[in-house]
């Protein structure tokens, strides 16, 4: 499995739902761009070490990082491995005592710690072939279906239906059947 390297590229507020924002990774050497919505206390903890601020209390993630200090704890890497219904799988790749192991995480858990660790974080080719903004022009781009849950996918179906709009709905309708059969 090849990894590519990633690193921040910025963060903004979305519009929906109100306490989301958008973190977009972008691959190391290269132009593309990974979009992942994070809830807004991750969005906290990743800004505080963009900006370089020094919070008056430790953050969880910097609790984190104190205790694994203390044990001589290292972070290796991060590693995004899956996504699946706009919802990003991460591992976190630690070294103890000549042990390596790994731990599951949410993606933004796992950023917010690799910017306290000075960890470097990856994604696969595949997630990044799939998952990454595609230019539209005039500094528009489009998302990848995945950053897009369930709930958002059936108000957009209901939308179409009531717009008339009954091409659109059947993309929709046909992105919510291949989701759940793949729950199944």
């Amino acid at each position: 499995m090849k990894e590519i390297e990633l690193k921040i590229h910025d963060m903004s507020s979305t519009i929906h739902p109100a306490d989301a924002y958008a973190l977009v990774l972008e691959e190391v050497n290269g132009g593309r761009k990974l979009p992942i919505i994070i809830g807004h206390l991750e969005a906290q903890a990743i800004k505080v070490m963009m900006l370089g601020y020094k919070v008056p209390r430790p953050l969880t993630h910097d609790l984190l990082l104190a205790v694994g200090n203390r044990i001589d704890l290292s972070l290796e890497k991060v590693v995004i491995y899956k996504v699946k219904d706009g919802i990003y799988y991460s591992y976190l790749h630690f070294e103890w005592r000549g042990e390596k192991f790994e731990i599951d995480s949410r993606t933004s858990d796992a950023v917010a710690l690799a910017l306290r660790y000075e960890a470097p974080i990856y994604t696969t080719e595949d997630i990044m072939a799939s998952e990454h903004m595609r230019e539209m022009g005039e500094g528009s781009f489009s998302v990848p279906v995945n950053m897009i849950t369930m709930p958002m996918l059936k108000e957009a179906l209901k939308k179409a239906v009531a717009d008339e709009n009954y091409e659109q709905a059947s993309r929709l309708r046909d992105e919510i059947n291949r989701r759940e059969q793949e729950e199944a």
